[in-house]
């Protein structure tokens, strides 16, 4: 079973970025574009910027972790895909 790391940037003028982890990520685009995915991510619609597979559940917190606090990164990601 793999998970990925994902960040997804919103469809907006002043665009936001969300970072997450999943086993099935087709489907979780799916949710928070249909306002069922985390709170933060509701009422926005969303596009998949960055993707990362992870060999286990472990790995992917570690990671997404990583990526939420380290501004750095999570802005070269951002502006590299915009």
């Amino acid at each position: 079973m793999s998970y990925y790391v994902y960040m997804l940037k919103s469809i907006e003028k002043k665009p936001v970025t969300y970072v997450g982890y999943t086993l099935d990520i087709k489907n979780r685009i799916k949710l928070h574009n249909n306002s069922k995915g985390a709170k933060f991510t509701r009422g926005r619609k969303w596009k998949l910027i960055y993707k990362e597979k992870c060999i286990s559940k472990n790995e992917a917190i570690k990671r997404e972790y990583y990526i939420k606090k380290n501004r750095k990164l999570r802005n070269k990601i951002k502006n590299k895909l915009i």
